[in-house]
């Protein structure tokens, strides 16, 4: 149950998948979810002939979820552009066959079991697929080729270049690498398919005529300015991760009353009314990018780019969220090409005071001009003064935007820089990220991760403390920016990270790991850094701003297989025990001390540590919730275990605490303490079974044959004596 998610066989790492990133990434966390409570499921055993069914039955839906992953991330990508309906198909039936089988199984496994498959079924229930605008686009443009090639109606070589060439830039074949893995891919389906799927083996043949054709000559034109296939990729790079994290965010998104920048159109910065995706599969709104391609320009105004060509595809995935958004905020969305006729009726009449009037009717602003006259110098200078304004405001904004687009660019070559100007860029990588949106899109990307962590390194290097500070506040700025979505990190950073630990910067490292360890394909580097030993003793400290972090990076990896084998859990018990009474860190300790339950040397170093177990009940009496519910949680998942562990759990006087949550507490710690009343009775009552301990654990005390105190303790009302009326001498004493 403990198992790390890194582990789970057969699911293939998100940077592998080739196309249909966006679907694979939420399939993955689901199939994650899924196989990591999968060995507690069959440990339980729902025992009736329909459970073993259903367990069949969800180990089958997980193969076939693995298998779309597998599929995605081998087969070319021409293939999987032009097949993802059936993709965008499959995943939705995975999906559905994950949720019925779980919502079958819950019913049949103990409680604590149930409510997080619970979760999990709520989670699958809100999964959303979406094929990617640019990816659909190929596919289109690849279908519709093959319509056209076997018809009597074929448009000739001219057209099937250009078919061919708007797929690849699309799917980022735009490399002479790129294209020799895509032609292997290929290959690879061929042999797998052999001589079966006729169909399917005339469509591949005829992707790799056309790549071996033309590939060559569409790569060399895309690569003519040498540097730009770097920069492709990227982008492709940045905008994955930000599709991936949209999906995870996207209840928050309509929580929240700000207009999320994805609806934005990045030509006016307004609310997009028909949002249409371009050949650089980037999305604008129809109106101004016609406007834009009106004008003569022929590039992408994001990325400055030549585009293929100039056509556009409506963004329906980006409508239908807008159009929820501005449901949910009762926001109306007007149509641009109406407010420009407006605006241009407003400008073209400007010495009419009844048309100023008119053009204005889209305002709710009442207004009488009936006694104005626009014949004075005064009204013809306020007139100038208030364009003069406007046309100073623009200006200033237009600097302050290119101040940022210079700094950026100067980021890009960080290390050729003087040591000052190092200094100043990265100083000032705050202030860039909260006023610039592509900053932040720009600055997650390994490649400037990459330059910060090599900047960091310098600084160390030569002990320059400031700058020391000033990388790390930057990198935890950019890192906090990256969300869920983190860039690679090699094992040199980690390193780094560690060694700054003991420094002054070590406030700094620690917030920086404990970001890092939020995200569990961070773990094991975490864990290999040597970065553990070092947060065991800041625990010792007397420094509250390191022990906060630390306790809370131990929490987020106490659930990792790996960091027992290298902490020893008598070392770290006693360490957690005084920040038990903390009220802003018990909750942390508490899960710690559940996550590493499920090993026996840490089960007796918890029953070992004076004062552990006692810590943990006084949290029963707490009117925190969620406190009394890790506590019975833990409890719960110490007393399964063995029977000694009960008796210690029960000398603590733990039976009122626990009739209590199980009256107020909440739904889950109710059950929890319902289910370890009953057990605890169990242990405490039945005299017909032997028992024979398999370890000793020793006591403050010695145990009492006949249990006497505790037994007139709960006697002593009648709701204790309905649990423990007919209990006898504990088991533990029995032969």
């Amino acid at each position: 149950m403990g198992s790390d998610a890194a582990s789970v066989a057969g699911i293939p790492s998100p940077r592998d998948i080739k196309v249909h990133r966006l679907m694979c990434m939420e399939l993955i966390k689901f199939v994650t979810g899924v196989a990591m409570l999968l060995p507690a499921i069959e440990e339980a055993r729902p025992g009736s002939n329909p459970g073993i069914q259903i367990l069949c039955q969800l180990t089958r839906a997980l193969d076939k979820a693995k298998d779309i992953l597998q599929h995605c991330s081998e087969s070319s990508k021409l293939y999987l552009a032009l097949t993802g309906n059936v993709i965008l198909s499959r995943c939705n039936k995975s999906k559905k066959l994950l949720e019925q089988s779980l919502s079958c199984v819950q019913n049949m496994v103990p409680v604590m079991l149930a409510t997080q498959i619970s979760q999990l079924v709520a989670d699958l229930g809100a999964g959303i697929f979406s094929l990617d605008p640019s990816e659909e686009e190929a596919g289109k443009v690849l279908s519709k080729l093959l319509h056209q090639y076997t018809s009597t109606t074929h448009s000739g070589e001219e057209h099937v270049f250009e078919a061919i060439q708007i797929a690849m830039r699309s799917l980022r074949i735009t490399s002479p690498k790129d294209l020799l893995i895509e032609k292997r891919s290929i290959k690879k389906q061929l042999e797998k398919i052999g001589e079966g799927d006729p169909p399917k083996r005339k469509i591949l043949l005829f992707f790799l005529s056309r790549l071996n054709k033309n590939g060559k000559s569409i790569v060399a034109e895309h690569t003519e300015n040498g540097s730009l296939q770097h920069e492709d990729s990227l982008e492709y790079e940045v905008e994955s991760r930000l599709k991936c994290n949209h999906n995870d965010a996207q209840r928050d998104i309509f929580n929240g009353s700000r207009l999320p920048d994805e609806f934005k159109c990045p030509l006016s910065s307004r609310l997009m009314y028909d949002p249409v995706v371009i050949a650089s599969g980037q999305t604008y709104e129809r109106f101004w990018i016609e406007k834009w391609f009106a004008q003569g320009n022929d590039t992408c105004p994001k990325t400055r780019r030549k585009l293929v060509h100039l056509s556009s595809t409506p963004n329906n995935s980006m409508k239908d969220l807008i159009s929820r958004w501005t449901a949910a905020h009762g926001v109306s969305v007007v149509d641009p090409s109406v407010q420009a006729t407006v605006g241009h009726s407003w400008e073209s009449s400007s010495t009419s005071i009844a048309s100023l009037s008119s053009s204005m009717m889209d305002l709710s602003i009442n207004i009488d001009f009936s006694n104005l006259s626009l014949g004075t110098s005064d009204a013809s200078f306020a007139s100038h003064a208030s364009h003069s304004k406007i046309s100073n405001d623009f200006h200033k904004g237009q600097s302050r935007e290119s101040i940022h687009e210079m700094e950026l660019e100067r980021l890009t070559r960080l290390s050729s820089l003087s040591w000052e100007s190092q200094c100043n860029l990265v100083g000032n990588i705050r202030n860039m990220l909260t006023q610039n949106g592509e900053a932040s899109n720009w600055m997650s990307s390994d490649n400037f991760i990459q330059k910060l962590f090599r900047f960091l390194k310098d600084a160390h290097k030569c002990n320059d403390q400031d700058a020391q500070l000033l990388g790390c506040q930057s990198l935890l700025a950019v890192l906090d920016e990256c969300g869920s979505s983190l860039p690679y990190l090699n094992d040199d950073a980690f390193a780094l990270l560690t060694s700054l630990l003991g420094s002054v910067v070590s406030k700094e490292a620690v917030a920086i790991f404990e970001v890092l360890s939020r995200h569990q394909n961070c773990h094991h580097k975490i864990t290999m850094s040597g970065a553990l030993p070092t947060l065991l003793e800041i625990l010792d400290a007397h420094s509250r701003e390191l022990q906060e972090p630390a306790i809370k990076i131990l929490c987020n990896m106490s659930g990792s297989s790996k960091i027992g084998s290298l902490i020893a859990p008598s070392e770290l018990v006693p360490k957690l025990v005084p920040f038990l009474e903390d009220t802003a860190l018990a909750r942390n300790c508490v899960i710690i001390l559940h996550n590493l339950c499920n090993k026996e040397d840490a089960r007796i170093a918890i029953a070992e540590t004076d004062g552990c177990i006692a810590a943990v009940v006084k949290l029963l009496e707490r009117d925190n919730r969620k406190d009394q519910e890790h506590a019975v949680d833990f409890l719960l998942s110490l007393c399964l275990q063995r029977v000694q562990y009960c008796q210690l759990v029960m000398e603590e006087g733990v039976i009122p605490e626990l009739v209590s949550v199980s009256i107020n507490g909440n739904n889950k710690a109710k059950a929890m303490a319902l289910e370890l009343l009953r057990l605890l009775k169990g242990e405490f009552s039945d005299t017909g079974e032997s028992y024979e301990p398999e370890v000793y654990i020793p006591k403050p005390q010695p145990p009492t044959t006949d249990f006497t105190q505790p037994k007139s303790r709960s006697q002593g009302t009648g709701i204790f004596g309905k649990f423990f009326s007919k209990r006898s001498s504990p088991r533990i004493n029995r032969k």
